[in-house]
């Protein structure tokens, strides 16, 4: 774990792969973080377990209650990396109704409005490709307009580009999931400063494509 940014209100790092970013009966960001800062560590966004990268806490109920209404409002600006398979098109802009099955805990496109059916929107440009054991593999940046459960693991397989070692969304590979919350932008709860963080991702299959900040 990593912390790049701290203050009396807010504490932003890089979440490992592997770590759930909520409390659970396992290692979790919470509590590393409380161990490591002294202090009550509220969680105000999540990253699923097999996403690494940036994530923001709070460290009181006020810095929480403030980032909280701005990511209802879509004020949190998040980009990730995703390494998928297919040689994937340049840039495009995904438009979705997704469906979240909490049983299954997987998501679903759908047609048709109903209820538990939500709006998904992404926007993604392709960053380099390279070739491993015959198949095309795509590293994409991708922009979330509106933050669903799996939503990019969805919509991405849902093009025909499952994201490399999702098994459970389409990947012929069922290992590590390469997602990686990579940029974050935000304005400071307090001091309404804007701040902006960026995350490389690297080793395993990272480290085979060109990556830029």
């Amino acid at each position: 774990m990593k912390i790049c940014y701290k203050d009396k209100n807010i504490v932003v790092c890089e979440k490992p792969y592997g770590i759930s970013s909520q409390q659970s009966d396992k290692e979790n960001m919470i509590s590393l973080l409380e161990k490591e800062l002294g202090c009550t560590v509220y969680p105000v966004h999540r990253l699923d377990i097999t996403t690494s990268g940036l994530i923001v806490y709070a460290l009181n109920k006020k810095s929480s209650a403030t980032l909280s209404d701005m990511i209802a409002k879509g004020e949190l600006q998040k980009e990730y990396y995703a390494i998928v398979h297919g040689e994937i098109q340049t840039q495009g802009r995904l438009i979705d109704l997704l469906y979240h099955d909490r049983i299954k805990n997987k998501s679903f496109v759908t047609d048709a409005e109903r209820k538990g059916v939500k709006r998904a929107e992404l926007e993604y440009k392709l960053v380099d490709t390279i070739e491993q054991n015959g198949d095309m593999l795509s590293l994409t940046r991708i922009k979330l307009i509106t933050g669903r459960t799996h939503q990019i693991r969805v919509q991405l397989a849902n093009i025909g580009h499952p994201l490399c070692g999702d098994g459970k969304y389409g990947a012929r590979d069922n290992l590590r999931i390469h997602l990686h919350s990579a940029f974050l932008s935000f304005t400071h709860p307090i001091s309404r400063k804007k701040l902006t963080f960026s995350s490389a991702p690297y080793g395993d299959m990272w480290d085979k494509f060109k990556i830029s900040e």
